[in-house]
């Protein structure tokens, strides 16, 4: 199983992130550009996504955890058979760091899955400019 890690530091604070991401209906403005559009289920465990390429996904959301700051989702279909993810928001003192997990198969699928990760990274830079 493909396992890809990534994180990015921010000078906003992490409870101002939290708010933001445990907002899971709300993707687009965690991840401007990346995420054009989110639609959360009536009883709150999954959403619809679409990617600015286009992309749909039905997402179950697993965990909103806020004493921890993290979220956690999973996503099959299409050319992944399986897709756990989290993002978890961590004080680091005068801002925060934005950590970003996946677990996916098949492991053929991670350079794809990392690639949007990274433009997810940067969607998130945008939506809290860093000034440190």
């Amino acid at each position: 199983m493909a396992s890809i890690r990534t994180e990015v530091s921010l000078s906003a604070s992490a409870q101002q992130v939290w708010e933001v991401l445990a907002d899971v209906g709300n993707l687009p403005k965690l991840v401007p550009g990346f995420v054009t559009r989110s639609v959360l289920e009536a009883d709150g465990r999954a959403r619809e996504v679409t990617f600015a390429n286009g992309l749909t996904v039905r997402e179950v959301i697993v965990t909103v955890d806020h004493d921890a700051k993290r979220v956690v989702w999973s996503a099959a279909g299409g050319a992944l058979t399986h897709h756990n993810a989290s993002a978890q928001v961590l004080d680091s003192g005068a801002g925060c760091t934005f950590v970003w997990l996946a677990d996916l198969l098949p492991d053929e699928a991670a350079s794809g899955v990392a690639a949007m990760i990274q433009h997810g990274l940067a969607a998130v830079q945008r939506a809290f400019p860093n000034q440190r």
